[in-house]
């Protein structure tokens, strides 16, 4: 299973678009009933849509899986007592699936039968994204609640946050301990560390310094830099994300500690902490579909 886009409601979605292909460096892939679709340099049709509306919401996050996946997780999700639907996708790329609102309103969306695109050059341009972390409530119990009904795996537990992994990539998701529940940030993989750097450079060049970064985290020990952008959401330059083994142990928040006024395994950057938990809080999940049982 793999980690593929995010799709969002919000206005002035056209220049929304404008910013994450003119300045962040990712490539238009269409523009399809009303909705912008970003992708980058891999394979995947989109990595983000855009579709204009009146207020500001993400639709879901979106996984693609096999379908021995898909079939295995509609019987861990029979089992429970969460909002679902069966889809078939009009997105870019398209395929069939299932919709699930899981206990603090995250829309996540599973496709099967996808289809994929020929990856574009460009070392500036983003691969793919490599994680969207959710802000939680109860990061603990959306956590456990993951691991039981979408088969998801925690990596590790930090004073800060739930890392949650689908496959050998450290993480693709994580639920922020942050007393309320929305969208915390979106996260790009770029080639490698100089990527990123040329990123930071770019957005520098366009008047944006980092809101934090760059840096390398703990957990997951990928290289970042984040950026609030104009429409209102964290997005973020990673890259290098740690694979895990099957067998990786799952870290506690006592396990990962830094020393005073450190935040980050570099320490070198600041971080603008009330800037980012504004714009943590732009985008709430919204659940437009009414609840269908699925087989």
């Amino acid at each position: 299973m793999k980690l593929r886009s995010i799709e969002m409601v919000l206005p002035q979605a056209e220049a929304a678009a404008n910013y994450l292909t003119d300045i962040w460096g990712a490539a238009l892939a269409g523009i399809h009933n009303n909705t912008f679709y970003i992708r980058g340099s891999g394979t995947f049709a989109y990595l983000v849509a855009l579709e204009e509306g009146e207020e500001k919401f993400v639709r879901s996050i979106t996984w693609e899986c096999e379908s021995d996946e898909l079939a295995a997780l509609k019987q861990r999700l029979a089992k429970l007592e969460l909002k679902t639907k069966p889809i078939e996708s009009d997105d870019l790329g398209g395929g069939q699936g299932i919709l699930v609102e899981l206990a603090e309103g995250e829309v996540f969306r599973f496709l099967t039968g996808s289809e994929h695109v020929e990856p574009l050059q460009g070392k500036d341009l983003p691969v793919k994204l490599t994680h969207v972390v959710c802000n939680s409530i109860d990061a603990e119990a959306s956590g456990h609640l993951v691991e039981e009904a979408l088969g998801f795996t925690v990596s590790d537990r930090t004073k800060g946050m739930v890392f949650v992994r689908c496959n050998q990539s450290h993480h693709s998701t994580a639920f922020a301990r942050s007393g309320f529940a929305s969208l915390n940030h979106i996260a790009f993989e770029m080639e490698d560390v100089d990527a990123v750097m040329r990123g930071i450079g770019r957005l520098r060049d366009n008047d944006t310094a980092p809101a934090w970064g760059p840096g390398r985290h703990g957990p997951g020990a990928n290289v970042f830099a984040y950026f609030i952008a104009p429409f209102g959401a964290v997005v973020e330059f990673s890259t290098a994300v740690e694979i895990v083994p099957d067998d990786y142990q799952a870290g506690a928040p006592e396990d990962w500690t830094w020393p005073p006024k450190r935040i980050d395994q570099w320490g070198i950057s600041d971080k603008d902490f009330d800037g980012l938990k504004q714009a943590e809080q732009q985008f709430c999940f919204r659940r437009d579909w009414q609840p269908e049982a699925i087989s």
